[in-house]
């Protein structure tokens, strides 16, 4: 019987707590930036986590570590649903975009970002269309 009142009460605190902490990050501030994860270049490599912010003229994507990336000269050619290879790296809902950049050529080249449906549009608004600038 004792057990019981002592898992209640653990049970209770618990909930407590996650509640709280639930409390506190809806009160916070929205973080800036798209989450997202990419690989470079395209089709090969592992997935890394990071954020792409559009802001201060160029677009970039700041990894979680390393370096951040410009991608100023990057023209979305592509949106996609990751495989069923793919979706044990990443998310199964999301949605990848395929950058190509100025200057480069042949296979394997280009980037691929990942992000979920709600923040596509975002994504696409940051970085230029191929199909846009032929169109112009």
């Amino acid at each position: 019987m004792i057990e019981y009142v002592f898992l209640a009460g653990a049970a209770a605190g618990t909930g407590w707590l996650m509640h709280r902490k639930h409390r506190l990050r809806q009160a916070g501030a929205p973080v800036p930036g798209i989450p997202c994860m990419a690989r470079r270049p395209a089709g090969s490599g592992r997935w890394r986590s990071g954020r792409v912010y559009a802001g201060q003229g160029a677009a970039r994507w700041v990894p979680g570590r390393g370096e951040p990336l410009v991608l100023t000269g990057g023209r979305a050619t592509g949106v996609r649903v990751p495989s069923v290879k793919e979706g044990i790296s990443i998310n199964p809902g999301s949605r990848i975009v395929t950058l190509a950049f100025e200057g480069e050529s042949g296979a394997g080249t280009g980037m691929e970002i990942a992000v979920m449906p709600l923040d596509l549009r975002e994504l696409l608004d940051a970085v230029p269309r191929a199909d846009a600038e032929d169109a112009a």
